[in-house]
């Protein structure tokens, strides 16, 4: 009832989604979602305001930080 909020693994098809972080050129603003890998759209997840955050989505997608596609 009381404590910490449990988060959930993120439900993605790894063999059409991969994890990515999408910057922003003018603001910095990063937002983490999924890149379809064979139409190369970007599908938003959630909005990325410091690493603890970036650290959070990794684990929830079950990948490391390096292992992040990263868009511009």
């Amino acid at each position: 009832m009381f404590g910490r909020k449990k988060t959930e693994g993120i439900r993605y098809d790894a063999a059409v989604e991969q994890p990515a972080v999408k910057t922003s050129i003018c603001t910095g603003e990063r937002v983490a979602g999924f890149l379809n890998k064979t139409t190369r759209s970007f599908r938003d997840h959630t909005l990325i305001r410091n690493d603890a955050e970036l650290m959070e989505f990794c684990r929830a997608c079950g990948v490391s930080p390096e292992e992040l596609k990263h868009i511009v």
